[in-house]
């Protein structure tokens, strides 16, 4: 287990786990945190042993989202904190596009509340398994200040309505609804969490990572395309991908029915 102030990360069998680590802070997105779990994913990404990410936190809070002391603070400068405004959200934007374009699955684990920034987050991961007690937030407008960037990662996952409910009204969004409107996956009870979690990434970690990186790029490049391009870009991704060894290699053990050996190439 490696440990700082603000991120513990830990590999074992494959899944690189990496836990918020500001308990008292309400596991708050400071722009250290962002550069700590932005390096945590850029190890994950050079560690040739890591198959799937899992983003968790200490405490009873997920993310508070942005720190708004911290922010606040900002203001004594003299341009009244416009360039620390600026850093902090062009950051956390790399941060969570990070996320999406990186080569290794994502996999939210929630317990508690995701406020803001943290339902973000959530948003911005390829999957999130919730405990049944867990509450999502966006609640900017409350406190004047609209929830814009995580209206981003909120919007690409639930449809519009359910989105503007959250954006405009600012109320929390229980997990049993966050499953509902799909924005997480599934929400478990405490005594099942943590065999949900496994059951996902023992999955994962079985495939060939060369055809979960060419699904995940693919799923993600397709998504905003029209149809037709859509169909003719993935057309393409499978002609690649047939032509991989992995894919050579699943098809003839499929065909003899018996267990593939994966190069991941």
């Amino acid at each position: 287990m490696a440990e700082s102030s603000l991120l513990e990360t830990h590999l074992a069998e494959g899944v690189f786990r990496l836990n918020l680590n500001r308990p008292e802070k309400r596991n708050a997105l400071s722009l250290e945190m962002i550069a700590a779990i932005s390096n945590a994913l850029d190890e994950a990404d050079q560690s040739g042993d890591a198959r799937v990410i899992v983003i968790a936190a200490n405490g009873p809070v997920f993310s508070s989202g942005h720190d708004l002391k911290e922010l606040t603070a900002a203001r004594n400068s003299a341009d009244r904190g416009r360039e620390f405004f600026d850093q902090t959200m062009r950051s956390c934007s790399a941060m969570m596009q990070k996320i999406v374009n990186h080569r290794l699955p994502v996999i939210a684990e929630v317990r508690g509340t995701a406020s803001a920034a943290g339902c973000q987050l959530v948003a911005s991961c390829d999957l999130a398994v919730a405990s049944e007690d867990a509450k999502f937030i966006t609640p900017g407008v409350n406190i004047g200040l609209f929830c814009s960037t995580p209206m981003v990662a909120l919007s690409r996952n639930v449809a519009n309505k359910h989105a503007l409910e959250m954006l405009l009204t600012g109320e929390p969004c229980s997990a049993r609804k966050a499953v509902e409107i799909g924005l997480v996956n599934r929400a478990v009870p405490p005594e099942e969490f943590d065999q949900t979690v496994k059951w996902l990434t023992d999955r994962i970690c079985a495939k060939s990572q060369m055809t979960i990186k060419t699904g995940k790029q693919a799923f993600y490049q397709q998504t905003h395309m029209p149809l037709s391009e859509a169909y003719d870009y993935c057309a393409q991704v499978m002609v690649e991908n047939m032509l991989k060894y992995d894919a050579e290699e699943g098809i003839n053990a499929f065909l003899e029915k018996r267990e593939a050996e994966w190069r991941d190439e």
